[in-house]
């Protein structure tokens, strides 16, 4: 993937990955912890953490054995700004609609019935 925003959807791509992002949220753990509610192997675990880690999502610290994963949020930030002019653009549109429905319903009680 040759940009960030790109990276970072295809990791989002996987419920997995999201699975374990969510996690991170309640604070850092380890492969192991993150693994916990998954029946797939330590190494599928691992592969997942490094696309995750790829994509600026998460960084992993060494404290001896003990090598956390945290939650690198930035790139959900600039995810949410992307999404967010899909937003505006659909907010925008139901305004419209909204409008268009209004006066329908004004015509509508406007016109006199037979």
């Amino acid at each position: 993937m040759s940009d960030a925003l790109s990276a970072t959807l295809a990791a989002l791509a996987d419920p997995t990955r999201r699975g374990m992002l969510a996690r991170l949220t309640h604070g850092d753990a380890t492969p192991t912890e993150l693994a916990a509610p998954y029946a797939m192997s330590l190494a599928a675990i691992s592969k997942h953490l490094k696309v995750l880690e790829t994509a600026g999502l998460i960084s992993r610290g060494r404290n001896s054995q003990y090598r956390p994963c945290h939650l690198e949020a930035a790139p959900l930030k600039d995810l949410s700004t992307w999404v967010g002019e899909y937003r505006r653009f659909w907010e925008n549109n139901l305004d419209q609609l909204d409008a268009y429905l209004a006066e329908l319903q004004t015509a509508d009680t406007s016109t006199p019935k037979n």
